[in-house]
């Protein structure tokens, strides 16, 4: 018999095991999205909405080369304090097990992991995408990939507006991923509510959710269902603020030449930095609105009485 190389962590196991509700939770988030101290308090925060509700939290990282679902409380104070931890996608899995790395996981390397334990459902702040300019760069997030043949469910606020929207959205059509709107027809910009492009399907309830996902297994279909969340209105960051201190960003980008990778890091430093920590602080709650999404969504799933994948 062959051994899983995932640790799933004892609480995880026996939710999975009961059929009980569980999230699964990216590390990324804490590691690279928050400064220090503030992500260790942020980590503890997301886990605990979960626990309020009567879900399980499973953050998921890597940990000396070992994928864990479910991080006890030394392993994420090493995620969220230790400078050396990198980030993990799904095309670093292998060699980062065989490197004994330690790394927090991306959207991308989540879904994976979460789908190898059996979870159905994760949760996060916002999509990666196609990036401004990627007709020349090529420069798309390995997220949608992904997402395009795993079954699992993921509540987002959309895709960052330092991303090409309307591309990513072109994608994911053509990639077959079924994006749903909770309780809306426009697709969210992370920090703000409304991108300014619909999405064609509205969906009213976690419950709703729920059954369109057993349908696509009753149909047999591998993709996931993505979730769009939008933070309301009276919390999304100041449009006007947004939309100056993001133009100011993308031409402070190409003033200095930061590209690739290092474009993402870059404008969200800016944006925090420019917006005085009001960026960071929406950033929070937009975790917080899916997280609590998804916890909905893992309960009205656990409640079908529907077998695990």
């Amino acid at each position: 018999m062959t051994t899983s190389p995932v640790i799933l962590s004892d609480a995880v196991a026996d939710a999975l095991a009961e059929d009980r509700p569980v999230v699964a939770l990216e590390s990324t988030i804490i590691s690279h999205g928050f400064p220090r101290p503030r992500n260790l308090e942020a980590a503890r925060q997301f886990e605990a909405v979960l626990l309020d509700a009567g879900v399980t939290p499973a953050t998921i990282a890597v940990v000396d080369g070992v994928p864990h679902v479910g991080l006890d409380e030394d392993q994420l104070r090493r995620i969220a304090e230790d400078p050396a931890v990198v980030k993990v996608s799904s095309r670093d899995l292998g060699i980062a097990m065989v490197q004994k790395v330690t790394g927090a996981t991306t959207v991308a390397a989540t879904a994976v992991l979460a789908h190898h334990a059996g979870i159905r459902v994760f949760s996060t702040g916002g999509l990666g995408g196609v990036h401004r300019g990627a007709s020349q760069s090529f420069d798309v997030s390995a997220d949608l990939a992904i997402l395009s043949r795993l079954p699992i469910t993921v509540v987002s606020a959309g895709v960052k507006s330092i991303l090409d929207i309307h591309a990513t959205l072109e994608r994911l059509e053509t990639l077959g991923v079924t994006v749903l709107g909770y309780r809306t027809s426009h697709y969210p910009a992370f920090y703000l509510s409304d991108s300014g492009y619909e999405i064609d399907w509205q969906v009213e309830s976690a419950e709703e959710i729920s059954a369109v996902m057993a349908a696509q297994d009753d149909l047999g279909l591998q993709h996931a269902v993505l979730v769009a969340n939008p933070l309301p209105v009276e919390q999304q960051l100041d449009p006007e603020l947004h939309d100056r201190v993001l133009r100011e960003a993308l031409a402070a980008a190409d003033l200095v030449g930061v590209s690739g990778k290092d474009i993402t890091p870059f404008l969200l430093a800016y944006l925090q930095e420019h917006t005085h920590g009001a960026s960071l602080e929406v950033n929070i709650d937009i975790a917080v609105n899916n997280i609590a999404l998804g916890a909905r969504i893992a309960t009205a799933w656990a409640g079908r009485g529907v077998p695990r994948a």
